[in-house]
């Protein structure tokens, strides 16, 4: 194995073209309009939450993925915060999602009081396994007189789902749908990863009530600090630009405000990188599937696997994922290529481990803890020609 992750090493530096020392796991591309869009919020001096750039990149993300309506917001995490106080969650209530996440789709859920319930991946999407959520909701719930499931344990009502496209790879968005139509579940798609990712011919965060998009810096295309909620429902829309903008009400000076809102206004001035970027999405996204295949061919005979996009996907590849066979490889894989300036990383440790999630409910786990233990990110930012 040691001899696999030397030529490793070195096809990722050839792959980069890199004659730096350290190579990052993903870092942002500006190739497009980014300076000039950013100068003119300048000169036009709307530099913060008002300006032109912020209608028009929720006008091109709603165009992008299909989705009726797009409202920007300063983050993924306040995304998804937004999304669940829309779904009406609250502190009687559970919400079910996966272990394997970045700690923000938990996050979320805290902020308003619920409580997470995780539920085990699909091995070959890396995504909330839709067998084992039915199961839960089978097995572990009832339901009760006002049509909502209620947990058995612990009495409190399922209200939410929250499946993630994880690395950019969709699950299986389409039967979790119809899983949580038949259990009436409000699907939240955690899709902070996956723009550009396509799954049976729709585009990842259009399968929900409400999707959801990051921005962040070491994201496929970046707003410096961004999100997006995206939904084809005008009343929470437009109820989503109500809260994030403070609950003010429309008046030509007064200052009223007619319920607890939230500081989440995208700023003109992110928006401008966004659409930028947006511009050049499709090169991007195409960009980066060509690094996978490049990265599947040189591991196609090797004892390391590349994970590959799930069947009837089009993946849009954030982060590239190897899959080594146990732990001790993993390991000592990450710590050749990270002494060697080649930064790599495992996944997120699972959120049912971690102290403040080590008393709520999981349900199967098997899948998680394998990924946890074989998993590595490799460099998957987008190759300069």
């Amino acid at each position: 194995m040691e001899e696999l992750f030397g030529k490793t090493i070195a096809y990722i530096r050839e792959l980069y073209n890199s004659k730096e020392e350290f190579i990052p796991l993903h870092t942002p591309s500006f190739n497009g309009n980014e300076k000039k869009y950013l100068n003119e919020c300048i000169d036009s001096t709307f530099v913060s939450s008002v300006g032109q750039y912020v209608d028009k990149f929720e006008q091109m993300m709603a165009n992008y993925t299909g989705a009726q309506y797009a409202v920007g917001v300063i983050n993924g995490t306040a995304a998804l915060h937004i999304a669940l106080l829309l779904a009406n969650v609250g502190s009687n209530d559970e919400v079910i999602t996966q272990p394997v996440s970045f700690i923000a789709t938990t996050n979320a859920i805290k902020y308003t009081g619920a409580q997470p319930v995780f539920v085990d991946i699909d091995i070959d999407t890396l995504g909330l396994s839709a067998e084992k959520l039915e199961s839960f909701l089978r097995n572990q719930t009832l339901k009760g007189k006002d049509g909502y499931r209620y947990n058995k344990k612990t009495k409190k009502r399922v209200k939410a789902c929250i499946p993630m496209h994880t690395y950019g790879h969709p699950c299986k968005i389409d039967e979790i749908k119809s899983i949580c139509k038949n259990y009436n579940l409000t699907l939240i798609e955690d899709a902070a990863e996956s723009i550009g990712s396509i799954y049976k011919e729709k585009h990842t965060g259009t399968f929900g009530e409400m999707g959801v998009f990051s921005f962040n810096g070491n994201k496929t295309i970046t707003t410096g600090g961004g999100g997006m909620l995206v939904t084809n429902d005008a009343s929470l829309a437009k109820k989503a630009k109500h809260l994030t903008t403070q609950a003010k009400t429309a008046h030509p000076w007064e200052y009223n405000h007619d319920e607890i809102g939230y500081n989440y206004r995208l700023i003109n001035i992110c928006a401008a990188l966004g659409v930028a970027q947006l511009e050049n999405i499709d090169e991007i996204v195409e960009n980066k599937r060509q690094t996978a295949e490049l990265y599947s061919n040189f591991f196609k005979h090797s004892d390391i696997t590349f994970f590959s996009e799930p069947i009837q996907a089009k993946s849009n590849y954030w982060l590239n994922l190897l899959l080594l066979q146990n732990k001790q490889q993993r390991d000592d894989f990450l710590k050749i290529t990270n002494e060697n300036g080649i930064m790599t990383r495992p996944v997120w440790t699972l959120h049912y481990k971690l102290p403040m999630f080590k008393e709520n409910e999981k349900y199967f786990t098997e899948n998680s803890e394998l990924l946890e233990k074989i998993a590595v990110n490799i460099p998957s930012s987008i190759r300069r020609k």
